[in-house]
Parts: C-alpha cells; structure tokens; sequence
C-alpha cells in the first residue's frame, strides 16, 4: 500500500438524507484516497444517522455547526455537502470562518463554485475550493455535448432528463427551477454550447422506471462517424464510475437542408447536422433502488472528484514533507 492510500484525507458529508446516505457507502467501499469521518443531518431519527452510527462514523444531528463542534473536525479536509441550494450558501459560509481552506463538494444546484463533470474538466478544477457537481440530468447529458463539441461546433443543446417520481426526494422537488437553470447553463459552459435547454420530467409510473435521458444536439455538419466515435469514447470514459450508463441505442443523426431549416427559438433558423443520444441510468444498488439511477449518477460522480481532490492534496502534502 502506498503512503498515499495509507493517508487518507478525512471527509465529512452534510445531509443524512438518501443522496448522502448513498455516499457514504460508496466512500466506505471504494474510497482510495478518501476516509469519511463524520456524517450530519438535522433529524435525530433519520436512517443516515442511526447507520452511519452502526458503521462507526461520528455522527451530529444538530447541522454544521454539530459538525464544527465534533473532535474530528480539525482533521477534516473535503466536506461533501448533499442539503438543498439555500443551506449549502450558508453552510459553505460557516465553514469557511472555521476553516478558510475547507474544500467543499456540492451536490445542490447553488453553483458558488465552478461546474465539475468529472471526464470533461475535473483536472482543471482540482484546486479550487468549491466545485458544483451541477444536476443529475446534468453528468448524464453534459459528457454527451462535451463529446459532439469535440468534433464540431456546437450552436444548441437540449436535454430531458426522466426520472423516476419515488427517486426525487424533498431536496429536488424544491430545487426544480435551479435544476433546469444549473444545467442549463453548464450545457453551455461545460458542455460547450452556444445555447443550452433543460428539461426534467418526473415519472409516476409504477413499477418505477430506470433513468432516462434524451439528448438533442444541434452543430456544424461534419462527419457522423467521428462525432459517434466522439459519444461511445466518452459513454465508456463515464461507465469507469458509473457503471449503469449506457447508450439505450444507437447515435442517430439527421441532416437539415439550409431550404428547410429548423426554428430554434433564441436561435433562429439552423441548418446542419443535428444529433440524438438516448441514454439510460441504472443506479448500483448500494443504498438506492437500481432505478434511482439519477441519484446514483450524483453520488458517483462526486465521489470520483472528492477522489481527484484528494489525491491532489495527498500528493502536495508528500511534496511538502507533511
């Protein structure tokens, strides 16, 4: 075992809830950088709590400020925040007047920091000390306009994201417009689209459904074979941390005639080659349903950034002698 991997940066995750819950098993099992030392919630009796109680994490139910007072905060390095937009503004704030240097890993949409999909610019972010993890129609669509801008140009992108009714807890259904409007934008930023569109659906049916995600990407009209060996590249680069994503079929491609253009509104009239990628999640099954693919995609890839962040600091911790 190397001395990395032996000193393990110490983490702590704030909201008790499913997406927090589901973290905390996924750190515990595959964390190779990574040690979770404490868990916080606001309610006493929530299952994350009394779990992570069982597996022998430090545990506080009175929010941030139990977490400030618990032993194990002066070790603490990377906090992974899994509340709603509204708390983590505040939660990053009280942090930081306890510790100015705390790394801060969003799950909400509150976007203090710049947008973080892991395979399209996790290395350029691994310095910073807030990275949003953006939405989850967000990491499951943004990789897929990331790889068509790769090829070509990219003028629009829009997304729908369906997810299962059951798989959306309090958290996103109050936070619906700032999902639309964090992805939205990161489609744009991180995707690299000149105009970004995004839409979630929530699905009632029952039994519940896996997750859903259609992408419509507009571009300059170039070769469809490389902007389809662009998607399946960067699908396969997504599956090493999530491993239920996957293409639902094949790439389909449609060629607009400049004699008959589409009418985008905020566009205009396009011609070119439009593409569409329909995807599906499956979630792992490690605290969540296998359909709560939505959830699972955030967990995994928060936690291969926390990974990234915190081998960068194991590595500057060696350097330094520490």
């Amino acid at each position: 075992m190397s001395e990395q991997s032996k000193n393990k940066i110490k983490a702590a995750i704030i909201g008790s809830g499913n997406i927090g819950s589901d973290l905390m098993i996924k750190m515990l099992c595959y964390g190779e950088h990574l040690e979770i030392t404490a868990m916080v919630g606001i309610d006493p009796d929530s299952d994350g709590l009394a779990r992570a109680k069982r597996l022998g994490i430090s545990t506080t139910f009175e929010g941030v400020q139990g977490l400030i007072n618990l032993p194990e905060f002066k070790d603490i390095e990377i906090v992974f925040d899994a509340t709603s937009a509204n708390a983590h503004i505040k939660n990053d704030a009280l942090l930081r007047s306890y510790k100015p240097n705390i790394r801060m890993i969003d799950l909400t949409p509150a976007a203090i920091g710049p947008y973080c999909v892991p395979v399209v610019n996790l290395e350029q972010h691994v310095k910073q000390p807030n990275v949003n993890m953006v939405t989850c129609g967000g990491q499951a669509t943004i990789p897929i306009v990331a790889a068509v801008s790769k090829v070509a140009k990219v003028h629009y992108a829009e997304i729908i994201a369906s997810i299962s009714s059951k798989s959306a807890g309090p958290g996103t259904r109050a936070n619906i417009d700032e999902f639309t409007e964090t992805t939205s934008k990161a489609l744009e930023t991180v995707g690299g689209a000149a105009k970004g569109k995004a839409i979630i659906v929530l699905n009632p049916a029952e039994p519940p459904l896996l997750m859903r995600d259609t992408v419509y990407v507009l571009s300059e009209n170039v070769s469809q074979v490389e902007v389809e060996k662009s998607i399946e590249q960067i699908v396969e680069q997504v599956q090493k941390y999530v491993s239920g994503y996957r293409l639902k079929q094949k790439v389909q491609f449609d060629v607009i005639p400049e004699e008959s253009p589409l009418n985008i509104p905020g566009l205009g009239k396009f011609s070119g080659l439009k593409t569409s990628v329909f995807l599906e999640v499956e979630g792992a099954a490690h605290y969540l349903p296998a359909y709560a693919g939505n959830l699972d995609i955030m967990t995994s890839a928060a936690l291969a950034t926390g990974e990234k962040i915190a081998e960068f600091i194991q590595m500057n911790n060696t350097a330094a002698g520490v």
